[in-house]
């Protein structure tokens, strides 16, 4: 189907007057249009031919309008649905959107949003060129992505079930209105995983707006996100738009979205339910044409049974659910998300791509990387400013910070206790740091006792490079054995 061709639309709506309202304003627009009064007349209607658009009334005479929808997911049927619901009801809207409707809109039906809406369920039927229409091929048989989605599902780099799972997922709803709420630890990748819905969706013509709700004042906020007029506040010298304003037609992306102040979820909940916001200082509200997709590393399901955000803008925004996993859920994708972030990085700079040692490749691997993609290139960042060859080492990635040294002790005491800290561990010491250097130093002279004092044999022991292993006997003071045997050629 061309995005400019008439659709075929089915309209569903109890009362004759807004049957004809919504069949008149179609028409002017080139749509071919049927009309139905309740669930038996439409069932009749979509016995006979097939449609672009279903927009039906959430309640008829006989039902539901969901049950409209199910039955066209159940048959694998092409149509786009429209639900229209009762003012202020979120849990239809909700549901509807769950139920796999395209778009909702929330009576009394602004004429511009129903335009738009049908627009946009047209644009959205990516059908396979002379794709054949049946029940079996129309709904399943799309085309892939456009060619900025695509672009954007390769930035998402990995080939672990998780990552492929997700992606099947952004392709699946980024033909659908609802909005999304990207879940998932800090550096996975949720700004990456909401450009791509945007970037796969009828909307990737349009704006990609990004906030970062935790980083905006909360005096200045109501103006960023709705605008404000010349006057409204001291300052304001001039009209300025906000980020609805700005994302019109697009998608907005909030990011963090559980840092947001109550106050400000109570408004962002009223725009998202009549998609009409009021510029700080305005008189009037003007329409807006949004898509919103969220993020957060945030338990919100916690945040709302504590209280700190409230429950009904949750499930407004949860239509559906993604999860960025984590890097150790998924540390096959280590290598390749190595390479993909050095060659990005030396592309930057103009420098040659290095390649990753055997030995830094098994450091990495050693690494809780608690941020995740986010540290991960941190440290490839640092390896590559502190590196002189073609080749990144363990000693490169500079991991000789004192930060470094509590979890390193930790680690080690885990893999080769000591009777002296097993003890004391039923005591608190009176200086910690005196404690710790104390079983830090038993376990290095241990490990060189086992390695007859060769530094390289008993740093590999234990996990650490020559440079770490160097630093902590001369920081704990341990003596060596003045043998040149034991010098193991690492002088310097």
């Amino acid at each position: 189907m061309s995005v400019n061709a008439p659709a075929s639309v089915l309209v569903v709506d109890d009362e004759p007057d807004l049957r004809t309202l919504y069949e008149l304003t179609l028409l002017r627009e080139g749509h071919q249009v049927v009309a139905a009064g309740d669930l038996a007349q439409a069932r009749e209607c979509l016995a006979q031919q097939r449609f672009d658009v279903l927009i039906t009334d959430m309640r008829l005479p006989d039902g539901l309008g969901l049950e409209l929808l199910r039955e066209l997911n159940a048959k694998q049927r092409p149509e786009k649905c429209i639900v229209i619901t009762a003012y202020g009801s979120a849990e239809n809207a909700v549901e509807s959107l769950k139920s796999g409707a395209f778009d909702y809109l929330t009576k009394p039906v602004d004429l511009k949003q129903l335009r738009a809406a049908v627009s946009a369920a047209q644009t959205s039927q990516r059908q396979l060129p002379d794709a054949p229409r049946s029940p079996q091929s129309s709904a399943a048989r799309t085309a892939p992505p456009p060619a900025g989605g695509v672009r954007s599902l390769a930035r998402i780099v990995g080939t672990a079930p998780s990552v492929v799972q997700i992606k099947e997922r952004i392709e699946k709803v980024a033909t659908s209105m609802a909005p999304v709420l990207i879940l998932g630890e800090s550096g996975t990748g949720k700004e990456l995983v909401a450009r791509a819905v945007h970037e796969c969706s009828h909307r990737a013509s349009g704006p990609f707006v990004a906030v970062n709700c935790g980083a905006i004042p909360e005096n200045l906020i109501e103006s960023e996100f709705f605008g404000a007029r010349k006057g409204a506040f001291t300052g304001a010298s001039q009209d300025r738009e906000g980020y609805f304003q700005a994302a019109q037609g697009g998608t907005l992306f909030l990011d963090e979205i559980g840092d947001l102040p109550l106050a400000m979820q109570a408004k962002l909940l009223r725009v998202i339910q009549e998609r009409r916001v009021r510029a700080l200082g305005g008189v009037q509200e003007d329409a807006v044409d949004v898509r919103l997709v969220s993020a957060t590393h945030r338990d919100l399901a916690a945040l709302v049974a504590s209280g700190d955000f409230r429950q009904d803008l949750f499930y407004r925004l949860n239509v559906i659910e993604l999860r960025t996993p984590a890097l150790r859920e998924r540390r096959e994708d280590l290598p390749v998300l190595i390479e993909t972030l050095l060659r990005r990085l030396c592309d930057e700079s103009g420098a040659p791509v290095p390649t990753v040692s055997p030995a830094a490749l098994q450091w990495l691997q050693a690494r809780e990387l608690a941020g995740n993609v986010r540290e991960l290139e941190n440290l490839l960042q640092r390896a590559l400013a502190m590196s002189q060859g073609p080749s990144l080492e363990p000693d490169d990635f500079g991991a000789l910070d004192d930060g470094d040294t509590l979890p390193q002790v930790e680690m080690l005491t885990r893999e080769a206790p000591d009777a002296s800290v097993a003890e004391a561990g039923h005591s608190i010491p009176g200086d910690l740091q005196a404690y710790l250097d104390d079983q830090e130093r038993q376990v290095l002279l241990k490990a060189l006792k086992e390695a007859d004092f060769n530094r390289t044999a008993a740093a590999a022991r234990l996990g650490l490079n020559l440079r770490q292993m160097r630093y902590r006997i001369q920081r704990l003071g341990i003596t060596m054995p003045s043998d040149p045997a034991f010098d193991d050629g690492d002088a310097g």
